[in-house]
């Protein structure tokens, strides 16, 4: 199950949630900078990463900041699809009701200096 990225990037699944992200990676500083549309209208989460797109290295700087974001640990935390595109979808496991609510909780805002 992929998130209905059309009103938010974050789906409740089963065992967790999903998150659609969209990266960017060799920025000045990793950060969560809120949520951005494309031209088709679907949302993501976009996340700053210092490191660079090779060998997984951002990837895994991703996974190391939505786990310290979240609160849970980097061992829940996935990227399920996408692993080599700047837009992925990352998968987060846990109590989904409970994820989606602080994920959600914690977009508010989020970005805006």
């Amino acid at each position: 199950m992929t998130p209905d990225s059309r009103n938010s990037p974050v789906s409740r699944t089963e065992d967790g949630v999903t998150l659609a992200v969209r990266i960017s990676p060799g920025a000045r500083s990793s950060r969560i900078d809120g949520i951005v549309v494309d031209a088709d209208g679907r949302c993501g989460e976009k996340i700053a990463v210092t490191t660079v797109p090779e060998d997984g290295k951002a990837n895994k700087a991703v996974i190391t900041l939505l786990a310290k974001s979240w609160l849970v640990p980097k061992s829940s935390t996935t990227i399920q699809s996408g692993a080599t595109a700047q837009q992925n979808i990352s998968r987060i496991k846990g109590d989904s009701r409970a994820l989606k609510q602080r994920i959600e909780v914690n977009m508010v805002g989020a970005g805006d200096d």
